[in-house]
């Protein structure tokens, strides 16, 4: 499917239509045609069902924010199972605006320009297309494998990757279900391990709002975390080791919050097992690991 834009547009190929169920089509309906399209009347409906076909979107001209938004999630909102389906590519012969991919999980995005930080959860891999950037989802890449080679200096190794190019994500490791490690040297943006089920997540700078909002499971570690960390958790383990803002832990439903300050929940005392895991992943003394406090 081929569209040309004479402007950017938001939330293309959004397979969340910039969150509907909040909405209720206020916003922006599925249904909808597509503005400033050349010689086209593509509603955001067609790109989506495309990309869910395994059929290929290319979009000539600038694309605007949330391009990709959940691209492959099988929602369900929409009657899906919530886990990953295989759909085609993007390719973007143009520059891309903040979040693309934002809580994408598999497929690919190829950009000819730019794009604007904060990213979504992608990660940049060699390119099989002169003259584009590809892109792919960071939980794609750790549960479905790598075929490219990482652009550098980001590396796989084994089942740990590192991420170490300095540019902010938003959503990194959404949904992820699988016993990997992911190592982010920086900071992040919000919604940092979003609805993940399995693995570990450390990053070694600060995290913005919402910092593992709806966590099933699997271990998230962070320095300073904005607003709203831990909010509606299910499952998991939360580790802030240095400041958070207000509202931890609200609405939180099941895991554990493992802070030096305080928390929505009941404190708990930290059990060995805890300690040695702050040890471990925090590098730090057994002294300092006994002033954390335990919320669930």
């Amino acid at each position: 499917m081929d569209i040309e834009l004479s402007e950017p547009v938001d939330c293309l190929c959004d397979f969340t239509y910039d969150f509907y169920w909040q909405h209720r089509g206020r916003r922006l309906s599925p249904s909808s045609v597509i503005p400033h399209q050349k010689g086209t009347s593509y509603t955001y409906e067609d790109l989506a069902e495309c990309l869910k076909e395994g059929r290929d979107v290319s979009i000539k001209g600038d694309a605007g924010k949330r391009l990709g938004s959940s691209l492959g999630v099988d929602l369900k909102f929409f009657g899906g199972t919530g886990r990953a389906q295989k759909v085609g590519s993007i390719t973007l012969d143009g520059s891309a605006g903040t979040r693309m991919g934002i809580s994408m999980v598999s497929g690919a995005i190829y950009v000819k320009g730019r794009v604007e930080q904060p990213l979504g959860n992608v990660i940049e891999v060699e390119s099989d297309r002169p003259g584009y950037h590809k892109y792919r989802s960071i939980t794609g890449i750790l549960q479905e494998g790598l075929k490219e080679t990482l652009v550098l200096p980001n590396v796989l190794t084994g089942n740990c990757l590192l991420i170490k190019d300095g540019l902010v994500r938003d959503t990194i490791a959404a949904r992820l279900d699988s016993d990997v490690k992911v190592i982010v040297e920086g900071d992040a943006g919000m919604s940092t391990g979003i609805l993940m089920r399995r693995g570990t997540v450390h990053v070694r700078g600060d995290t913005g709002m919402n910092t593992g909002v709806l966590l099933e499971g699997g271990t998230l570690a962070v320095g300073d975390a904005g607003e709203f960390a831990g909010a509606y958790m299910r499952g998991g383990t939360l580790i802030v080791s240095g400041k958070s803002k207000g509202y931890v832990g609200a609405n939180m439903k099941g895991g554990a919050i493992i802070l030096k300050g305080k928390a929505m929940g009941k404190v708990i005392p930290l059990d060995g097992g805890d300690i040695r895991m702050l040890e471990r992943l925090l590098d730090i003394s057994r002294g300092e690991a006994m002033m954390f406090r335990k919320y669930v």
